[in-house]
Protein backbone atom coordinates (compact mmCIF):
# COMPACT_ATOMS: atom_id res chain seq x y z
CA UNK A 1 0.00 0.00 0.00
CA UNK A 2 1.34 3.40 -0.94
CA UNK A 3 2.19 6.26 1.36
CA UNK A 4 -0.37 8.97 2.07
CA UNK A 5 0.54 11.83 -0.27
CA UNK A 6 -1.85 14.47 1.13
CA UNK A 7 -0.35 15.02 4.58
CA UNK A 8 -1.36 18.39 6.00
CA UNK A 9 -4.45 18.57 3.79
CA UNK A 10 -7.82 17.00 4.49
CA UNK A 11 -8.34 14.53 1.69
CA UNK A 12 -11.08 12.11 2.74
CA UNK A 13 -12.43 9.01 1.02
CA UNK A 14 -15.99 8.31 2.20
CA UNK A 15 -17.19 4.76 1.65
CA UNK A 16 -20.56 3.15 2.27
CA UNK A 17 -23.62 1.54 0.79
CA UNK A 18 -26.55 3.23 -0.88
CA UNK A 19 -28.24 5.85 1.34
CA UNK A 20 -25.65 5.33 4.06
CA UNK A 21 -24.97 9.05 4.49
CA UNK A 22 -21.83 9.35 2.35
CA UNK A 23 -22.77 12.47 0.43
CA UNK A 24 -24.40 14.16 3.41
CA UNK A 25 -21.17 13.79 5.38
CA UNK A 26 -19.18 15.41 2.59
CA UNK A 27 -21.67 18.25 2.18
CA UNK A 28 -21.78 19.01 5.89
CA UNK A 29 -18.00 19.10 6.12
CA UNK A 30 -17.80 21.51 3.19
CA UNK A 31 -20.59 23.69 4.62
CA UNK A 32 -18.68 24.05 7.91
CA UNK A 33 -15.50 24.88 6.02
CA UNK A 34 -17.24 27.55 3.94
CA UNK A 35 -18.71 29.20 7.04
CA UNK A 36 -15.22 30.00 8.29
CA UNK A 37 -14.40 32.39 5.44
CA UNK A 38 -16.78 34.10 2.96
CA UNK A 39 -14.01 34.14 0.33
CA UNK A 40 -13.82 30.36 0.17
CA UNK A 41 -15.39 28.40 -2.67
CA UNK A 42 -16.63 24.85 -3.14
CA UNK A 43 -17.24 22.62 -6.14
CA UNK A 44 -19.32 19.47 -6.47
CA UNK A 45 -18.35 17.12 -9.31
CA UNK A 46 -21.37 14.92 -10.09
CA UNK A 47 -20.43 11.97 -12.27
CA UNK A 48 -23.98 10.59 -12.65
CA UNK A 49 -25.35 10.74 -16.20
CA UNK A 50 -29.04 11.72 -16.64
CA UNK A 51 -29.55 8.83 -19.04
CA UNK A 52 -33.28 8.29 -18.52
CA UNK A 53 -36.27 10.10 -17.02
CA UNK A 54 -35.84 8.56 -13.58
CA UNK A 55 -32.18 9.55 -13.38
CA UNK A 56 -33.01 13.06 -14.61
CA UNK A 57 -35.57 13.40 -11.83
CA UNK A 58 -33.17 12.00 -9.25
CA UNK A 59 -30.37 14.36 -10.29
CA UNK A 60 -32.68 17.38 -10.29
CA UNK A 61 -33.90 16.48 -6.80
CA UNK A 62 -30.35 16.09 -5.53
CA UNK A 63 -29.37 19.45 -7.02
CA UNK A 64 -32.30 21.19 -5.31
CA UNK A 65 -31.53 19.57 -1.97
CA UNK A 66 -27.85 20.40 -2.28
CA UNK A 67 -28.59 24.04 -3.09
CA UNK A 68 -30.51 24.30 0.17
CA UNK A 69 -27.90 22.51 2.28
CA UNK A 70 -24.81 24.19 0.79
CA UNK A 71 -25.93 27.29 -1.16
CA UNK A 72 -22.38 28.41 -1.98
CA UNK A 73 -21.31 25.13 -3.58
CA UNK A 74 -21.22 25.09 -7.38
CA UNK A 75 -22.22 21.86 -9.14
CA UNK A 76 -20.53 20.57 -12.28
CA UNK A 77 -22.82 17.87 -13.68
CA UNK A 78 -22.14 15.25 -16.33
CA UNK A 79 -24.24 16.02 -19.41
CA UNK A 80 -27.47 14.50 -20.68
CA UNK A 81 -26.02 13.32 -24.00
CA UNK A 82 -23.06 11.45 -22.65
CA UNK A 83 -20.73 14.35 -21.87
CA UNK A 84 -18.61 12.83 -19.12
CA UNK A 85 -16.74 14.96 -16.65
CA UNK A 86 -12.99 14.89 -17.15
CA UNK A 87 -12.40 14.66 -13.43
CA UNK A 88 -8.57 14.86 -13.43
CA UNK A 89 -8.66 17.87 -15.76
CA UNK A 90 -11.24 19.63 -13.57
CA UNK A 91 -9.16 18.96 -10.47
CA UNK A 92 -6.16 20.56 -12.13
CA UNK A 93 -8.19 23.48 -13.51
CA UNK A 94 -9.79 24.47 -10.21
CA UNK A 95 -6.93 23.60 -7.84
CA UNK A 96 -6.55 26.27 -5.17
CA UNK A 97 -6.08 26.20 -1.38
CA UNK A 98 -9.30 28.15 -0.85
CA UNK A 99 -11.46 25.74 -2.91
CA UNK A 100 -13.04 22.61 -1.42
CA UNK A 101 -14.20 19.85 -3.72
CA UNK A 102 -16.62 16.92 -3.48
CA UNK A 103 -16.26 14.13 -6.05
CA UNK A 104 -19.46 12.07 -6.12
CA UNK A 105 -18.88 9.35 -6.97
CA UNK A 106 -15.99 7.03 -7.85
CA UNK A 107 -18.41 4.18 -8.54
CA UNK A 108 -19.99 5.89 -11.53
CA UNK A 109 -16.67 7.30 -12.69
CA UNK A 110 -15.25 3.78 -12.88
CA UNK A 111 -18.40 2.50 -14.58
CA UNK A 112 -18.01 5.12 -17.29
CA UNK A 113 -14.36 4.19 -17.84
CA UNK A 114 -15.13 0.48 -18.16
CA UNK A 115 -18.48 0.60 -19.93
CA UNK A 116 -19.12 3.94 -21.66
CA UNK A 117 -22.72 4.64 -22.61
CA UNK A 118 -23.63 5.66 -26.13
CA UNK A 119 -26.07 8.23 -27.43
CA UNK A 120 -28.58 6.93 -29.94
CA UNK A 121 -28.71 8.92 -33.17
CA UNK A 122 -31.50 11.48 -32.92
CA UNK A 123 -32.41 10.43 -29.40
CA UNK A 124 -32.72 12.78 -26.47
CA UNK A 125 -31.54 10.22 -23.96
CA UNK A 126 -28.55 7.98 -23.58
CA UNK A 127 -28.85 4.44 -24.81
CA UNK A 128 -28.66 2.10 -21.84
CA UNK A 129 -26.43 -0.92 -22.28
CA UNK A 130 -27.94 -4.36 -22.01
CA UNK A 131 -27.65 -6.04 -18.59
CA UNK A 132 -24.55 -8.23 -18.38
CA UNK A 133 -25.04 -11.92 -19.01
CA UNK A 134 -25.46 -13.84 -15.79
CA UNK A 135 -26.15 -10.75 -13.72
CA UNK A 136 -29.06 -10.91 -11.32
CA UNK A 137 -31.37 -8.19 -10.11
CA UNK A 138 -30.35 -6.49 -6.87
CA UNK A 139 -26.72 -7.53 -7.15
CA UNK A 140 -24.28 -5.45 -5.08
CA UNK A 141 -23.14 -3.76 -8.29
CA UNK A 142 -26.47 -1.97 -8.76
CA UNK A 143 -25.61 1.01 -6.60
CA UNK A 144 -26.94 4.49 -7.46
CA UNK A 145 -27.29 3.59 -11.14
CA UNK A 146 -28.47 0.52 -13.07
CA UNK A 147 -26.27 -1.97 -14.89
CA UNK A 148 -23.06 -1.04 -13.12
CA UNK A 149 -21.03 -3.93 -14.40
CA UNK A 150 -17.98 -4.17 -16.56
CA UNK A 151 -17.00 -6.54 -19.29
CA UNK A 152 -13.44 -7.73 -19.62
CA UNK A 153 -13.79 -7.31 -23.39
CA UNK A 154 -15.09 -3.73 -23.12
CA UNK A 155 -14.45 -1.30 -25.96
CA UNK A 156 -12.32 0.63 -23.46
CA UNK A 157 -9.07 -1.37 -23.14
CA UNK A 158 -7.78 -2.16 -19.68
CA UNK A 159 -4.62 -0.14 -20.20
CA UNK A 160 -6.70 2.97 -20.88
CA UNK A 161 -8.61 2.44 -17.64
CA UNK A 162 -5.28 2.04 -15.84
CA UNK A 163 -4.05 5.28 -17.40
CA UNK A 164 -7.23 7.11 -16.38
CA UNK A 165 -6.85 5.82 -12.83
CA UNK A 166 -3.22 6.92 -12.65
CA UNK A 167 -4.21 10.36 -13.93
CA UNK A 168 -6.96 10.60 -11.31
CA UNK A 169 -4.65 9.59 -8.46
CA UNK A 170 -2.07 12.16 -9.53
CA UNK A 171 -4.70 14.91 -9.60
CA UNK A 172 -6.04 13.88 -6.19
CA UNK A 173 -2.58 14.05 -4.63
CA UNK A 174 -1.96 17.50 -6.15
CA UNK A 175 -5.26 19.02 -4.94
CA UNK A 176 -4.24 21.73 -2.42
CA UNK A 177 -7.55 22.23 -0.58
CA UNK A 178 -10.08 20.07 1.25
CA UNK A 179 -11.21 17.11 -0.86
CA UNK A 180 -14.03 14.64 -0.22
CA UNK A 181 -14.32 11.60 -2.49
CA UNK A 182 -17.48 9.50 -2.31
CA UNK A 183 -17.45 5.85 -3.31
CA UNK A 184 -19.49 2.72 -2.71
CA UNK A 185 -18.38 -0.25 -0.67
CA UNK A 186 -20.02 -3.06 -2.63
CA UNK A 187 -17.84 -5.99 -1.67
CA UNK A 188 -19.53 -6.95 1.61
CA UNK A 189 -22.17 -9.27 0.18
CA UNK A 190 -21.99 -12.73 -1.33
CA UNK A 191 -19.89 -13.28 -4.44
CA UNK A 192 -22.07 -12.24 -7.42
CA UNK A 193 -23.15 -14.89 -9.91
CA UNK A 194 -22.30 -12.92 -13.06
CA UNK A 195 -18.70 -12.83 -14.30
CA UNK A 196 -18.97 -9.20 -15.38
CA UNK A 197 -20.44 -8.22 -12.04
CA UNK A 198 -17.65 -9.98 -10.16
CA UNK A 199 -15.12 -8.15 -12.33
CA UNK A 200 -16.68 -4.79 -11.49
CA UNK A 201 -16.77 -5.51 -7.76
CA UNK A 202 -13.07 -6.42 -7.93
CA UNK A 203 -12.21 -3.32 -9.98
CA UNK A 204 -14.01 -0.94 -7.62
CA UNK A 205 -12.46 -2.57 -4.58
CA UNK A 206 -9.00 -2.13 -6.06
CA UNK A 207 -9.74 1.49 -7.00
CA UNK A 208 -10.99 2.24 -3.49
CA UNK A 209 -7.78 0.82 -2.04
CA UNK A 210 -5.60 2.96 -4.29
CA UNK A 211 -7.55 6.12 -3.51
CA UNK A 212 -7.51 5.32 0.21
CA UNK A 213 -3.72 5.03 0.06
CA UNK A 214 -3.34 8.65 -1.10
CA UNK A 215 -5.98 10.17 1.20
CA UNK A 216 -5.28 11.42 4.71
CA UNK A 217 -8.66 10.20 5.98
CA UNK A 218 -10.94 7.26 5.14
CA UNK A 219 -14.44 6.96 6.61
CA UNK A 220 -16.96 4.14 6.34
CA UNK A 221 -20.60 5.24 6.62
CA UNK A 222 -23.46 3.04 7.86
CA UNK A 223 -26.94 4.26 8.85
CA UNK A 224 -25.67 7.84 8.78
CA UNK A 225 -22.92 7.09 11.29
CA UNK A 226 -19.19 7.41 10.52
CA UNK A 227 -16.54 4.85 11.34
CA UNK A 228 -12.99 6.16 10.97
CA UNK A 229 -10.83 3.69 9.07
CA UNK A 230 -7.86 6.00 8.57
CA UNK A 231 -6.90 9.35 10.00
CA UNK A 232 -3.75 11.40 9.70
CA UNK A 233 -3.81 11.74 13.49
CA UNK A 234 -3.59 7.95 14.01
CA UNK A 235 -0.10 6.43 14.15
CA UNK A 236 -1.17 2.76 14.20
CA UNK A 237 -2.00 2.61 10.50
CA UNK A 238 0.34 1.72 7.62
Amino acid sequence: MGQCMSAGRHHELILGGQKSGKTVRAERAVARWLEQDPARRALYLATALPWDAEMQERIARHQQDRAQRVPRMETLQAGGRGELLDVPALLREHAAPDVALVLDCLTLWLTQQLMPLEVEEGAGELAAPAPPAGAIADTPVQVEAPHQACNASSAVPGHRVAAATADLLEAIQAWPGPLYIVSNEIGLGVIPLGRETRAFVDALGELNQRVAAVCSHVTLMAAGLPLTLKSSERKDLP
